[in-house]
C-alpha cells in the first residue's frame, strides 16, 4: 500500500500539524503492508522536515511543492495541484494531515482527513472574524468530501458530531490518538540555559491562542511570586509558536515586571523539549478547550507532574495522573492553589507508557481505517 500524506502548510517552522504528519509517516513506514509513504510539503517546509523529524525510513519520500506561500496560492494548489500530483503518483490513499479544501471528484483514489479540533466553531477568535468564516467553510467542505475521517480524540469526535449533526453511516470515521515516542530522543539542555541547568521552572507548551489561557497562567504566576507562595527564583517557560495573543502576552509580562522570569521559546528540538519536560517543577495546561493536547501526553510520558484545567479532553488524555483545577469562578486563584498543592506533593510520577499513544497501536488503527475504506471502494 502506498500512502500520500499532504502537509503543505503555511508555517515556516515546525508546528503540531507538521509533527502529526511526520509521526503518521513513521508509523505507517513500520508496517510491512505499506510499501511507500510520500510526504507532500511546501518548499519552505522541506528543511525542517528533513532536520527536525527523524524520517530515516527508506520507505518515506518527501516531495516539496515550490509555490508562493500565500493563502490564495495554497488553496488553489489544494483544489487543483494536489489532485493532479496524486493522480500522477497513484497512491492507494491520500491522507490530508489537516482539513483543507478539495473536490473528491478530482481524485482517483480515496481521501482521508485528520480532524484535530473544531476551533473554527468553538474558538473563532483564534483566527479573526474573516479568517474564521473561511476556516469553517474549508472544514465543512473537507468533512463532506472525504471518504474517511480520523479524529485525534473521543472528545474531538463528540464535537464533530455536535457541530455536524449528520449521518456518518456512509463514511468511515475513527479515533486515533497522536503518537508519543521519545525512545530515540536524547535530552539536551537548551543553549540559553546551559550555564544554569539546575534552576527551578514551571513549563507550558502552547501556541499563543485565546483558548490556551496563557494570560491566566501568567497572572497566576505573578500572584504566587508576589504572595511568597513560590520562591522568587522560580521561572515560567512558555514554549509555543507565536499567534494572535503574542503581543498581548508580552505586554502582560512587561506590565507585571516579569521579563526576567517569564521566557518565551519556540521551534525547539525534541531533544530540548524532552529536557524541559524532565526538569520542570510542573507542567501546566490552562486551556479551555483542546483537540488532543499532545504536550500533556508527552509530559506524562516522561514522568513530569502536571496541573490541568478540568475539561473533558484532558481527563481523556491523563485520567487521574494530574492535579486538576476549575476554570470557572476565579480561575487564576484555582490554578494557583492547584500549583502549590502539586509542588508540595512528592513527585511519584513515573514514565507513563500509555499504549493508546504507541506507534504499534496507532499504525494498526490507521491501516485498519485505510483497509476498510479500500474495501468499500472495491464494492
Amino acid at each position: 500500500m502506498h500512502i500520500l500524506i499532504a502537509v503543505l502548510h503555511r508555517p515556516t517552522k515546525p508546528t503540531g500539524v507538521c509533527r502529526h504528519a511526520a509521526n503518521l509517516a513513521l508509523c505507517l513506514a513500520n508496517l510491512s503492508e505499506v510499501s511507500q509513504v510520500t510526504l507532500v510539503t511546501g518548499a519552505w517546509q522541506r528543511h525542517y522536515f528533513e532536520t527536525t523529524f527523524a524520517l530515516s525510513s527508506p520507505k518515506i519520500k518527501i516531495i516539496d511543492v515550490d509555490i508562493q506561500n500565500r493563502s490564495s496560492t495554497r488553496n488553489l494548489w489544494y483544489l487543483f495541484g494536489l489532485p493532479k500530483l496524486a493522480n500522477q503518483l497513484c497512491p492507494d490513499i491520500v491522507h490530508l494531515s489537516f482539513p483543507l479544501p478539495f473536490f473528491r471528484s478530482r481524485f482517483s483514489c480515496p481521501v482521508v482527513a485528520t480532524i484535530h479540533d473544531l476551533y473554527p466553531y468553538e474558538c473563532p477568535e483564534n483566527f479573526g472574524r474573516v479568517q474564521a468564516i473561511f476556516n469553517r467553510l474549508f472544514l465543512r467542505q473537507c468533512i463532506t468530501q472525504s471518504d474517511g475521517l480520523t479524529c485525534v480524540s473521543q472528545e474531538t469526535l463528540k464535537l464533530l458530531k455536535f457541530f455536524f449533526p449528520r449521518n456518518f453511516s456512509h463514511k468511515e470515521v475513527s479515533v486515533t490518538y497522536n503518537l508519543v515516542d521519545f525512545s530515540k530522543v536524547t535530552p539536551e539542555c537548551p543553549e540559553i540555559f546551559k550555564n544554569r541547568e539546575n534552576f527551578a521552572f514551571l513549563l507550558s507548551v502552547a501556541q499563543h491562542r485565546k483558548n490556551k489561557n496563557l494570560d491566566i497562567l501568567i497572572q497566576t504566576f505573578a500572584e504566587l511570586l508576589r504572595s511568597g507562595k513560590l520562591n522568587q527564583d522560580v521561572e515560567l517557560i512558555l514554549v509555543g509558536s507565536p499567534g494572535p495573543e503574542t503581543d498581548s502576552l508580552q505586554q502582560q509580562v512587561e506590565d507585571l515586571q516579569l521579563k526576567s522570569q517569564v521566557r518565551f521559546l519556540s521551534s525547539i528540538s525534541d531533544q530540548q523539549l524532552s529536557w524541559l519536560y524532565q526538569h520542570a517543577l510542573l507542567y501546566v495546561v490552562a486551556s479551555s478547550t483542546e483537540g488532543f493536547c499532545l504536550p500533556l501526553a508527552e509530559a506524562l510520558h516522561l514522568g513530569c507532574q502536571a496541573v490541568c484545567s478540568d475539561i473533558p479532553i484532558l481527563r481523556e488524555i491523563s485520567a487521574d495522573n494530574c492535579t486538576y483545577f476549575n476554570l470557572q469562578k476565579d480561575a487564576a486563584n484555582n490554578l494557583g492553589q492547584a500549583i502549590i498543592t502539586a509542588i508540595h506533593q512528592p513527585n511519584n510520577s513515573q514514565a507513563n507508557r500509555d499504549l493508546r499513544f504507541s506507534q504499534a497501536t496507532i499504525a494498526s488503527q490507521y491501516f485498519k481505517l485505510y483497509s476498510n475504506i479500500a474495501k468499500k471502494q472495491a464494492q
